[in-house]
């Protein structure tokens, strides 16, 4: 077998297998450019001899599928018929193209198709299978010098096993040069660059073997030549064996040539090989970074929502300057029989509660539980107006308000959301054996429905008052949270109802009155410091867990002879001595008989109060502490020996008869006391920044 190399071996040019015969056999891949060359320079070496296109079509290993591509063996039955006729007829259509290219030059083509899956084997078994005498492969140069090609085929001869191979590296270099392929090109062309490696290192040893061979034969040669050169008489012989000598040597250095070529483009292939690799652990390396910086910006993203909301939320309870919610939805406005149907018509055994301004019913409402207030008609405004009214009722939201559903103004009723855990009056009066509450969650009650009746008073244009005040009003939730209900429901009555005397104690029930504003009775008339005195006896009541009639006299009383621990409510657990002492005062303040003397809530007073039931969660400062009680102090006072004291806790050392110091066991030298203004300020200032 001949093979025919019409240039240089560093661009491989088409390879012709020939054996005789008239028919030539042209094998083109899936590259047009490359197969039109190769059919062009064909045309013109052969004439118009007949042209059989032969393709090895190669089925790909990978399908793309909706999860990315996969392989052939994961993939399901039907995507890979779909992809396999696909691949068909785009290599059809390819076919077709270059039997077109040798009609239009007048050549006569006939295709012959194999599928390998590899493209050298495909082709070695097409030559087997039809006997190919005359077969062009490779690639054509752009210059074609046609007096090279009979000098360059002796060296050819030579190398007749090289052919492909060359081509194949043409290959391996050009899919080389695309380092920006996705991991699917990538992991491919490694494929194929490993199986030419493989196959250029066979070719390589089997050169090798050869070599030896050669290097083996000119020993031999260059012995005879000395055994030659002893004898004078064989003069003759050794012209002979010198000349036998230099054509071993020059074809003994044209192997040695050829192999370092070989061995130069293996390592080429190599470094082809590793780049490759590098390219890919890189891409590898990127996408991770990528996930990661992904995966980081995702989590600050929603730690700055977080953050946000909390912001939010803090402000809508803090800020004061809160008034409507723009974005919330519309009302639901319900008819008479939809609340019928829900409460039985009003039946007995849905009613929950009773309140001066109507009665309260648990029902089931748009697939959840509601609470239905039935107000009196008699004592309500027209439905137009009464519905406008309830529009601006139900924008107010706060996560300790109640939320208003929605309404029925054909039934003067107010829908609710249902909070299944009771009254704060149940608990304090152990309804339903509820458990005792204890002093942090007090305390936490105390600083909700302040914080609830900030947002009320701060309201605009208008100012809410709930008017109402009472633990049966503050309700909780799933979570043991409070929220303030029955808020605003006066605006829904007419001025002149309101004020009539009749009206208030015609409709109140019974022990309500205690709650309610003493200057009320003289100037008929409620204001947010109608709402502080109402805080002001639920902070005693919580403090002390009795009853409200009487309730801030009796404290008085108590602070004033230094027995406040003596009405403190014991099942509510050990109270801190500055919790309990600061609640107190504050709920003195806020029951004074003349309005003008109770606080009014602002959002540093509601923050401090925050700050009451998260004490123990927080170390303070060690000289914030009392040396005698070990606790915060709210009075702190300084004595002879130099140290602070709370006032109360020394009070009651010296009244016990001890003229010594608590700390140093030294008698004191007055006992007199000075109140330490600066360290007071430094823990309320402690308190707000926490």
């Amino acid at each position: 077998m001949e093979l025919l190399s019409p240039t240089h071996p560093p661009l491989p040019p088409p390879e012709i297998v020939e054996e005789g015969g008239d028919r030539v056999h042209v094998a083109v891949g899936k590259s047009v450019d490359k197969a039109i060359a190769l059919l062009r320079w064909s045309f013109e070496r052969f004439g118009n001899r007949e042209i059989c296109i032969l393709h090895v079509h190669q089925p790909s290993p990978l399908i793309p599928t909706l999860l990315g591509k996969l392989p052939a063996s994961q993939a399901s039955t039907e995507v890979v018929s779909a992809f396999r006729r696909d691949e068909k007829e785009r290599t059809r259509k390819l076919l077709s193209n270059y039997l077109s290219i040798c009609t239009q030059s007048k050549v006569r083509a006939s295709v012959t198709v194999t599928e390998a899956s590899h493209v050298q084997k495909g082709i070695v078994d097409l030559v087997n299978e039809h006997g190919i005498r005359k077969l062009v492969m490779g690639a054509t140069p752009e210059k074609f010098d046609p007096q090279c090609y009979h000098n360059l085929s002796s060296l050819t001869n030579t190398t007749s096993s090289s052919g492909y191979t060359s081509s194949s590296d043409q290959r391996a270099s050009s899919d080389s040069a695309t380092k920006d392929d996705d991991e699917e090109s990538l992991h491919d062309l490694l494929t194929e660059a490993r199986i030419e490696a493989e196959a250029s290192r066979d070719e390589s040893f089997q050169e090798f073997l050869e070599r030896k061979k050669l290097e083996a034969i000119g020993k031999i040669n260059l012995a005879s030549h000395r055994k030659i050169v002893s004898t004078p008489t064989a003069y003759g012989s050794v012209s002979s064996r010198r000349i036998g000598q230099r054509q071993g040597v020059a074809y003994h250095k044209m192997f040695i040539g050829h192999i370092v070529y070989r061995d130069g483009q293996a390592r080429e292939l190599q470094e082809s090989v590793i780049s490759l690799f590098k390219a890919l652990e890189s891409a590898r390396a990127h996408e991770i970074k990528l996930r990661e910086e992904a995966e980081d910006a995702l989590k600050m993203t929603i730690q700055e929502q977080e953050t946000l909301l909390e912001e939010k939320r803090r402000s809508a309870t803090h800020n004061g300057v809160i008034g409507f919610s723009e974005d919330s939805l519309e009302l639901a406005e319900f008819s008479l029989a939809d609340l019928q149907i829900a409460t039985c018509d009003f039946s007995e055994s849905f009613k929950i509660g009773q309140s001066g301004y109507g009665s309260v019913y648990k029902g089931e409402m748009m697939d959840r539980t509601v609470a239905i207030k039935k107000l009196h008609p008699h004592n309500m405004q027209r439905q137009s107006e009464f519905l406008q009214e309830v529009q601006v009722l139900g924008k107010l939201q706060h996560p300790h308000l109640v939320t208003l559903i929605g309404a029925c103004p054909e039934a003067w009723s107010l829908v609710y959301e249902y909070l299944p855990n009771g009254s704060l009056q149940d608990r304090l009066s152990r309804r339903s054996n509820s458990c005792s509450l204890t002093w942090k969650i007090r305390a936490r009650i105390i600083a909700e429905v302040s914080s609830a009746l900030l947002f009320l008073h701060s309201c605009k244009p208008e100012k809410i008052v709930h008017g109402n005040l009472k633990p049966e009003n503050i309700v909780f939730d799933s979570e043991v949270s409070c929220k303030i209900c029955d808020f605003g429901v006066r605006k829904l009555m007419p001025e002149e109802t309101l004020r009539c005397p009749s009206f208030r104690w015609g409709t109140e029930l019974k022990g309500s009155f205690s709650y309610t504003d003493p200057e009320f009775s003289r100037t008929r008339s409620l204001t947010p410091k109608s709402d502080i005195y109402s805080l002001g006896l639920i902070i005693l009541q919580l403090l002390t867990g009795r009853d409200p009639v009487g309730l801030a006299s009796e404290v008085r009383k108590a602070v004033s002879c230094g027995k406040l621990r003596s009405i403190l409510d014991s099942s509510a657990g050990e109270w801190p001595n500055f919790v309990a002492k600061q609640l107190m005062d504050l709920g003195l303040k806020c029951c004074e008989l003349n309005s003008r003397d109770r606080p009014e809530l602002t959002p540093s007073l509601v923050r401090e109060l925050e700050q009451l039931y998260t004490l123990e969660e927080r170390p303070a400062p060690s000289f914030f502490l009392c040396p005698i009680l070990q606790e915060i102090m709210h009075d702190p006072q300084v004595a002879a020996d130099g140290f602070t004291y709370e006032g109360d806790a020394l009070c009651t050392w010296l009244e016990n008869g001890s003229e010594t110091s608590p700390m140093t066991n030294l008698k004191l030298d007055h006992l007199h006391l000075t109140p330490n203004h600066a360290l007071k300020h430094a823990i309320q200032d402690w308190f707000l920044k926490s």
